[in-house]
């Protein structure tokens, strides 16, 4: 009997599983005793980070059963609180100087619509930012909910500054998934693409790779110094100019998680792909 609630069809080398969260599925596998390599391949993400996430395992049960508190969570409550606070005082600034303006009357007739349309933007900015903490609290509380609707990679795309044309199997190709979730991953990897340094170029493409749909930001530049690159899927790590904290891909790869895909980065010295892969087609739960 269905419970109402839509879950992305599971493929072979996927991410998306109806037991225990995939990543603690990997962790068990390595316990069991399987090696570190294998489980890493079989989950497609590298050893480091099968590493990682083994250490974290061990390291948050060990404090469990020794009822030890975790230096590391009192670290990440406040880089959490930095990267918030960082994230709404550009366009809450930006607002707060608009609004002061139009209610001393500072303007001319003819900047006051110009106006209201910097503040309207400041303001939807903010939303934006709220929205972003809403849904990294939900995706770190495993409580992720999906409105799946079929839509083109185009009106995914549509916002994206500086696109141009969509490369590959074009921008008519249509998927099944969360419209305002994939919308927000295909913006925060066109974002990191456009990251220091500058590219020459930078394009979306679109292809497809067995059962998967994979979307490509491609950059055409020097290559990305490997800690930064690195950084860009870590959570609430320096943003390019050092003055604050940003949540990088680490939302990003939650959303696509919850689509039952994956997210990645391959670099060479021409260039760089930064990459989401979701079903191709997905189905409905019974």
């Amino acid at each position: 009997m269905s419970d109402g609630a839509w879950r992305p069809e599971v493929l072979e080398g996927g991410r998306a599983q109806e037991g225990p969260d995939p990543r603690v599925r990997a962790v068990l596998e390595v316990l069991g005793g399987r090696g570190t390599g294998d489980v890493a391949q079989r989950w497609s993400v590298d050893p480091a980070v099968v590493h990682r996430w083994v250490t974290a395992f061990v390291d948050a049960g060990t404090a469990q059963v020794t009822n030890t508190p975790d230096p590391e969570a009192a670290n990440q409550r406040d880089r959490f609180l930095a990267a918030f606070a960082h994230e709404l005082r550009t366009p809450l600034t930006v607002a707060q100087g608009w609004v002061a303006m139009l209610q001393e009357d500072e303007l001319p007739p003819r900047m006051v619509v110009s106006s209201l349309a910097k503040l309207e933007d400041a303001l939807a900015r903010l939303a934006d930012r709220i929205i972003d903490v809403e849904l990294l609290a939900a995706a770190s509380l495993g409580l992720t909910r999906l409105e799946p609707r079929t839509v083109t990679i185009a009106g995914l795309a549509a916002d994206l500054p500086d696109l141009g044309e969509i490369a590959g199997l074009g921008g008519d190709v249509e998927v099944t998934g969360d419209p305002d979730h994939l919308r927000r991953v295909l913006r925060d990897l066109w974002l990191a693409g456009r990251s220091i340094p500058t590219p020459r170029a930078l394009r979306l493409e679109v292809v497809e790779v067995g059962p998967w749909l994979e979307l490509r930001v491609v950059r055409e530049a020097d290559p990305i110094d490997v800690e930064v690159l690195q950084a860009l899927f870590e959570p609430f790590d320096l943003n390019d100019d050092g003055t604050g904290v940003t949540i990088g891909l680490y939302l990003a790869r939650a959303l696509v998680i919850a689509h039952g895909g994956t997210l990645g980065a391959d670099q060479d010295e021409d260039g760089a792909v930064l990459w989401v892969r979701i079903p191709r087609r997905t189905t409905h739960s019974t």
